[in-house]
């Protein structure tokens, strides 16, 4: 059985809600969660927040946050698994900002540099991660896997 699949099963088991909020991948998690039969019973709302403006403005980032740290930065995935939290009322929720690539990248935030925030109830996580630069559409489908997994993993902990 496909993560995805067995994803929604166990959130459907667990009579949870999930919410998504992404950047880099530009709704493919969305899609992935999306592409099971029977997820409408537990996805509430996938928001593409691609633009600093769309942080500000949708999920209420400060604007502070992404001058000081940037987009890509663990107080920026912070406030977007928080504010979706408020946003969606659900208990599980996820934020992804990276950089996909191919370009866009620095020496302190090199492409394949993504940010995973998991919220379940009042439990939060920040993932940071390090895809090989092997391509954009590489690094988003590795942030999908990786972000399936953690919310399997993170959710089955959760009693």
């Amino acid at each position: 059985m496909s993560l995805n699949k067995k994803l929604i099963l166990l959130i459907k088991r667990k009579k949870m809600k999930l919410a998504i909020a992404e950047s880099c991948t530009g709704g493919m998690l969305s899609s992935a969660i999306t592409s099971v039969n029977g997820s409408s019973k537990v996805f509430n709302m996938g928001l593409i927040t691609y633009s600093n403006l769309a942080k500000i403005n949708i999920l209420k980032v400060p604007e502070r946050i992404i001058k000081k740290y940037g987009a890509v930065s663990v107080q920026c995935c912070l406030a977007m698994v928080n504010n979706l939290r408020k946003i969606s009322k659900s208990k599980v929720c996820i934020s992804i900002t990276g950089i996909a690539g191919p370009k866009g990248g620095s020496k302190q935030k090199p492409v394949g540099l993504v940010y995973i925030g998991i919220r379940i109830g009042k439990k939060v996580v920040i993932n940071k991660c390090n895809f090989k630069n092997k391509g954009r559409i590489f690094i988003q489908k590795q942030t999908v896997k990786k972000s399936l997994n953690l919310l399997t993993r993170l959710i089955k902990q959760d009693s």
